[in-house]
């Protein structure tokens, strides 16, 4: 049986395999996280509103997916993926395409973009939340907690970081408790099961607290295909035509 945003999974599947490029697992971990974004924050006719990034760029499959569900580029650009000359590259670049606020994928360099979006918005009064999507792994830099801090010191209450906790950093080091950490950051920090909507959309819409939220969402690499999930082998690799096949089997 099908399940919520397989179409989009298959777009996923479906460019990886015919260019045998992009990041499938990451993509998919935080997939159901940026289609409510998208859905329920992200107006383009608005340019003072919410704004999205994606600082843990590599995940970009992810987000092209959506772009294209929503008419946001074409059929022919999606299917361009990394190749010469294409607005897709493997992270999204700010500058050819309309709809990306800021060119990430330099793992810690989209969190400390968003935190000073948010701290423009704040001096100039502007309405809109700024959300940042990091990876477990990204949070390794010290740049994310250098940008912490700097939130917590203004007060950033229209800032949210949420953490694609997809355990891809258990490899190397085991971060423990996010949300401990981000708690003794003076942040406001919750979970929240990253792949169930109405969780995440209740977690998004609670603004009782006025500080930086930190939204640290338990999510599976690869999740919504079962050869892929918490299958560290399918962080950058692109299925054969036989898997892919199969695949496109399981989510019909």
């Amino acid at each position: 049986m099908a399940k919520p945003l397989d179409n989009l999974r298959k777009k996923i599947l479906t460019v990886a395999y015919k260019t045998k490029e992009g990041h499938i697992g990451s993509s998919l971990s935080i997939l159901d996280i940026l289609w409510i974004l998208y859905n329920d924050y992200y107006n383009p006719s608005k340019s003072e509103d919410n704004v999205i990034i994606l600082s843990k760029g590599h995940a970009s499959l992810g987000l092209y997916a959506i772009l294209h569900e929503k008419g946001f580029i074409s059929n022919d650009d999606l299917y361009s993926f990394c190749e010469y000359d294409s607005i897709l590259g493997g992270h999204p670049d700010k500058n050819k395409i309309k709809d990306v606020y800021a060119s990430t994928g330099s793992l810690g360099h989209g969190f400390p973009i968003a935190v000073g979006v948010a701290l423009a918005k704040k001096i100039k009064k502007e309405a809109g939340t700024v959300f940042a999507i990091v990876g477990d792994g990204e949070s390794n830099e010290g740049t994310i907690w250098e940008s912490a801090l700097l939130a917590r010191e203004h007060n950033l209450n229209n800032l949210v970081c949420i953490v694609d906790y997809n355990h891809s950093n258990d490899r190397s080091i085991k971060l423990e408790s996010i949300v401990e950490k981000f708690n003794s950051f003076g942040w406001a920090s919750s979970e929240v099961d990253g792949h169930n909507h109405e969780l995440i959309r209740a977690t998004l819409k609670d603004k009782s607290e006025s500080r930086p939220r930190a939204i640290i969402a338990n999510t599976i690499k690869g999740n919504g295909i079962t050869r892929m999930e918490n299958q560290h082998e399918w962080h950058h690799k692109s299925p054969n035509e036989n898997q892919y096949d199969e695949i496109m089997k399981e989510l019909s």
